[in-house]
Parts: structure tokens; sequence; C-alpha cells
């Protein structure tokens, strides 16, 4: 097993299979998501948004689904998540807030936000109502239905730009940053 933190030097390259074509300038849906610190969010109210959605952080104490680390996009939650986690201020200083979103439920996530000491809050979309409203990729594991890899940028309840499939996972900050000091120019 590799650690959660590390991204295997064989880690599988997710391809585009086209699975977010249609999001580009695809308005937000009116829907209230409960986030790690218990409030509701909806996120086609944030004036400046990134959503990075993700299939699911792993945890110390239960074991990955077999296959886990060989499945295109599923491996580099956690270094995602960190990363995000790393650049907090850089986004802060660009006027976007930063959510992290899985199909987990809170609780998992609030524990998962905790260990990694996160400064901004997870959603659980545990009902698929966002993913589904948006038609985002999922993929099947065991008897779980998860989010593929994919990164959101929206503007007053708009989507302006969207990272799919997110390769390596621990750069999607960095390439979000990119793309917001890109717009300022």
């Amino acid at each position: 097993m590799t650690s959660f933190n590390q991204l295997p030097d064989d880690l599988p390259v997710p391809e585009d299979d086209g699975g977010c074509d249609h999001l580009d300038s695809f308005k937000l849906p009116n829907i209230q998501l409960t986030a790690t610190n218990g409030d509701e969010i909806n996120f086609s109210t944030i004036n400046s948004v990134v959503i990075y959605c993700y299939p699911m952080t792993g945890r110390p104490d239960i074991k990955q689904p077999d296959g886990w680390d060989q499945i295109p996009g599923a491996k580099g939650c956690t270094p995602q998540s960190c990363s995000f986690r790393d650049h907090y201020n850089e986004l802060k200083e660009l006027d976007t807030e930063v959510y992290g979103l899985s199909t987990q439920s809170i609780q998992y996530q609030q524990e998962a936000k905790s260990r990694l000491h996160l400064p901004f809050e997870l959603v659980s979309d545990e009902s698929l109502s966002f993913i589904n409203a948006l038609n985002i990729p999922t993929l099947e594991v065991g008897n779980m239905t998860l989010s593929k890899r994919v990164t959101i940028i929206a503007k007053n309840g708009i989507i302006v730009k969207v990272f799919y499939p997110v390769f390596s996972p621990n750069k999607n900050a960095d390439q979000v940053i990119e793309y917001l000091n890109e717009q300022k120019i």
C-alpha cells in the first residue's frame, strides 16, 4: 500500500473522454450542500469560487478499495487537497473561495479536514445532486459512485474554466492560480 500523501511514480494518467466538454459557460445549479463546518453552501451564489471535485480521500484506518492506485484519476485526493491548502492564501488574495467536494459523508470529510489541517471547507454531495445536475463524470468502485476528478472555476454562478482530467492532482492548485492570474491581465 502506498502513502496517502505520496503519488506513485507509475500513477496512471486519466484520458480526456470529453465528459466535461459541456460545462463551459454552464450555470451552477441552485443547490444547498452541507460543508464540514455545518453551513449550507450554494455555489451559485458565490462571486468567485473554485470547486475541486475528487473521488475520495483516504484514511489511515480504512483500507482503500482493491486496485485503487491503478484506476486512472483515482489516487491523489490527499495530495490535491494538501496542494490547495498550501496555496490557500494565494487563492484568497485572488478573491476566490475554495471548496473540495466529494460523495463521501460529511463525517468522513470532517475527519479529513481536521487531519489534513485544511483552512477551507469540504462539501458532501452524498446524494449526487450537484454531480448529477452538472453531469460530472463518475466512476463506480465497489458499491460507491464517486466523482471523477474535476476542478471548476465559476464567477457569479457561471463556469468560466474546467480542468478535466486533472493530472497531476498535486499540481492542480498551481494550474488554478496560473489561470486566475492570467485573467487579471
